[in-house]
């Protein structure tokens, strides 16, 4: 594998490519947490930032809608004790304002070794995980394939609301997948691309996390 960009690292590679996210602040202190949320506004996520773990979930790295500053206290300590546990390279937490609750999807990218880099697009949740329910293009795209591959997936009808819910803006879905093939093709050192969950909304899209992998 190469090499592993943290969340804050990512976010910053992608807002430059006009990919929007929620941010990602990095503390080294539980009082500059304190400090990065309330400049951002409760309810904030809290994510440990190491370069040795890349599944942050999965070890207990992950706080999320922390409401004020007590229960920020709490999750800080909890957070750096079971990062603590797998890593001794912390090199902090990342601050980051809790996303709305939109319709989740996923854009994703790998390198075929034959065809280079191919993006990829689904619902995200249980959609990717149990129904991979996806649809792939080989890099760079344009806009018909970005309108393709969303209405391939089987679950293109919740994206053009659902039994009372809105429809999600599809322009800027395809816009999304358009700076992402952007992004990958003027960044050729980046191997792998994660953007799950990524919250699309009636008006908007936004990138709640974000995994780059660079070649070594």
């Amino acid at each position: 594998m190469g090499k592993f960009l943290m969340e804050h690292e990512s976010k910053e590679l992608l807002e430059q490519a006009n990919i929007p996210t929620t941010g990602c602040s990095l503390a080294k202190t539980q009082d500059e947490a304190i400090g990065l949320a309330k400049s951002i506004g409760f309810p904030v996520a809290l994510k440990v930032l190491s370069p040795d773990i890349i599944h942050k979930s999965d070890i207990g790295g992950v706080k999320l809608n922390i409401g004020d500053e007590g229960e920020l206290k709490k999750a800080y300590d909890e957070i750096m004790e079971n990062a603590g546990k797998v890593s001794e390279n912390i090199v902090g937490i990342g601050v980051q304002k809790m996303a709305d609750t939109g319709v989740e999807i996923i854009v994703g990218m790998t390198k075929d070794p034959q065809f280079g880099p191919a993006l990829m697009f689904g619902l995200g949740g249980v959609f990717v995980e149990i129904l991979k329910d996806v649809s792939f293009r080989i890099v760079p795209i344009e806009e018909r394939d970005a309108d393709e591959m969303i209405k391939e997936i089987k679950g293109y009808p919740l994206l053009q609301g659902y039994r009372g819910t809105d429809p999600v803006d599809i322009k800027k879905v395809k816009d999304l997948l358009m700076n992402v093939s952007k992004f990958v093709l003027d960044h050729p050192e980046i191997d792998e691309l994660d953007l799950n969950p990524v919250f699309a909304y009636k008006d908007s899209v936004i990138v709640a996390d974000a995994r780059v992998i660079t070649a070594d």
